[in-house]
């Protein structure tokens, strides 16, 4: 059995792993590995999105971690960023964020980042996971006076606020009109007052969160309410979030979502021109589309690619010591400010940029050109291996000759939900469409989907 996918452990809050019991396991396990020699190490900091469930699973997970000797510092709703940053600036062993992201308020998750503030290596992960599920032996309990303690930190939304704006030289966007969507999620406290700081004038939305509206029909997977916010009110652009806001979605002047890819496009030939693109080098993952690698190579900037997961962008930026890249989803990696994709910090470097040069977002945005691009998610009830999809490996050899280097196709399980995602590409719309459509059908027929 395997717990974590490639964002961490998630699932449906109250049903297996996402459970009380599960929880206070996993808080054993952390202590367990994560602790340090240093007396000052052992603490950690929790943070969550605004899913009811997170109130659950908070006292559940500090009942192990203080059960193990640990400190547990709780600051409540903030965005997963400003955990990672607190985990560090607090020189705290762990951080972990409760949240399942983009999911809807029934799924909940644990994020964990290590000291340095960094999401923890697959080795790591590897480890814990065999202490929470019993297969290495049960961890010796604390004797009372060893017992941790729970604090509350009622300043860590301020030092969270006091870091982004640095991270973006305290730029005036005086002048600016920003349509802000929160999702409900965990942005909805900070978010507008960074950009109203700053001197732009505000716009808010999915700033109410009762528990179980997070990620409905706003913030990042729906950027269209920003849309309409920014037609409404004339508004520069929107930046929208996702639940644990570090992804963020941008809508141009015309309220029209920009893709992911061209913002990491915008921004690579942005910080190039700033000289803050260390070896003229971005990474991306293999989702990106192919316009992004032909803006790229045109602009005179090499390209990563990497698997699917901010995380490995992460490892392959500080395995190669450049400092920017990101996936089309949203993740936006600043790697000489930050340790993990932050949709604050990314929104303040994108409207910098704008300010910069005098341009609408727009007029960046028009730096690439995207090829046709379809992305079918299909439920399923099993995973088997791709290979031993008959029908299936029989038309990828087909498409393969079809398109030579006029497109692409990629298919891949979800790491985090039950389902198939089969993406192609091609420079012809129609050819885009059929074979993404043959695909499908073919995966269909070797597994079927579930009733």
């Amino acid at each position: 059995m395997k717990l974590f996918g490639t964002d961490g452990i998630r699932g449906q809050a109250n049903q297996f792993p996402i459970t009380p019991e599960v929880a206070l396991r996993i808080g054993k396990a952390i202590a367990t590995v994560l602790r340090s020699s240093g007396a000052n190490r052992n603490r950690v900091v929790i943070g969550k999105d605004t899913r009811i469930s997170g109130y659950m699973l908070e006292t559940a997970l500090t009942s192990g971690l203080v059960s193990m000797g640990m400190d547990v510092f709780l600051p409540g709703p903030l965005p997963t960023p400003a955990i990672a940053h607190l985990t560090k600036s607090m020189g705290c062993a762990a951080g972990i964020m409760l949240t399942a992201s983009h999911n809807p308020y029934q799924d909940n998750g644990l994020k964990i980042f290590g000291p340095d503030g960094y999401k923890l290596t697959d080795e790591l992960e590897e480890v814990i996971e065999r202490y929470i599920l019993g297969d290495e032996p049960e961890p010796t309990p604390m004797s009372p006076e060893r017992i941790g303690k729970a604090y509350r930190i009622d300043d860590a939304r301020g030092r969270y606020i006091e870091y982004a704006k640095h991270t973006a030289n305290n730029i005036s966007l005086h002048g600016l009109k920003v349509v802000v969507d929160c999702g409900h999620g965990a942005a909805w406290s900070i978010a507008p007052i960074i950009f109203r700081e700053l001197g732009a004038e505000v716009i808010k939305t999915g700033c109410d969160p009762d528990g179980v509206n997070i990620n409905e029909g706003c913030g990042a997977l729906h950027p269209e309410t920003a849309g309409a916010l920014v037609q409404e009110h004339q508004a520069d652009l929107g930046v929208s979030f996702d639940g644990d806001a570090d992804r963020v979605i941008f809508t141009d002047a015309t309220g029209t979502p920009v893709s992911g890819d061209r913002i990491l496009a915008l921004c690579a030939i942005s910080l190039k021109e700033q000289g803050r693109l260390k070896g003229d080098t971005m990474a991306a993952t293999v989702m990106s589309n192919l316009g992004l690698h032909e803006a790229m190579k045109r602009e005179g900037i090499s390209v990563l690619t990497t698997g699917v997961g901010d995380r490995q962008v992460i490892e392959a930026l500080r395995a190669e010591g450049h400092s920017f890249g990101g996936e089309n989803s949203g993740h936006l990696i600043f790697a000489d400010q930050a340790t993990t994709g932050d949709g604050i910090l990314s929104a303040l470097q994108v409207l910098a940029m704008m300010k910069r040069t005098g341009s609408t977002l727009a007029e960046l945005a028009s730096c690439m050109r995207e090829f046709p691009q379809q992305l079918i998610n299909l439920p399923v009830a099993s995973k088997p291996p791709l290979e031993e999809l008959e029908s299936l490996q029989s038309l990828l050899a087909e498409a393969d000759s079809a398109f030579g280097e006029d497109g692409r196709h990629l298919i891949r399980y979800s790491g985090t939900e039950n389902k198939i995602r089969v993406l192609v590409e091609h420079k012809d719309a129609d050819t885009t469409a059929t074979w993404a459509q043959r695909l499908a059908d073919a995966i269909q027929k070797d597994i079927g989907v579930p009733a």
